[in-house]
């Protein structure tokens, strides 16, 4: 069992649930308009307590983020689920520049494994740490923005932002 502060946070008149652990490290960051029990998708033992001041530092990256500031903040994230190759994953996505996307077959590469291909998409569609960990900036080798949790019109409008920002 792993013990997450959250709370609701709305930005851009969607709202978020957002988690941090006990040492304020990012874990998880809700798709938009979701309940609470979306968490439990993405980090299945994760015990709850609601708690708005250890949450106030992510919810303040995710507006600065999307008022069009870039920040660091891959220090910050702890992820509390997965499997080794996809926690490698989501490390290895937070090396894609604002602005840039990849392939899923670019990123298995990166991640070493080129030939599970298949299993990287899983890994990134598997995310819990969304838009911080920055899924969206992957895309199908054709140039198709392919499938996200968010929905295809958000991660399209993320990617148009980030490359007007750039």
């Amino acid at each position: 069992m792993v013990i997450l502060y959250y709370d609701q946070y709305t930005i851009n008149d969607m709202t978020y649930y957002l988690a941090v652990d006990g040492q304020l490290n990012l874990s998880f960051v809700g798709s938009p308009n979701h309940g609470l029990s979306e968490i439990h998708q993405y980090i299945p033992d994760a015990h709850l307590m609601e708690d708005k001041m250890r949450t106030m530092d992510a919810a303040r990256y995710l507006q600065a983020y999307f008022n069009g500031e870039e920040l660091s903040i891959s220090q910050h994230i702890t992820f509390h689920s997965g499997t080794d190759l996809q926690r490698a994953v989501w490390q290895t996505l937070l090396t894609i520049k604002r602005g840039q996307t990849w392939s899923y077959g670019q990123l298995a590469q990166k991640v070493g494994y080129p030939n599970a291909v298949r299993a990287v998409a899983t890994a990134v569609a598997k995310n819990p740490v969304l838009f911080v960990v920055p899924c969206h900036r992957i895309i199908r080798q054709n140039g198709d923005i392919g499938q996200y949790r968010a929905g295809k019109d958000l991660k399209r409008q993320l990617l148009m932002m980030e490359k007007a920002v750039v």
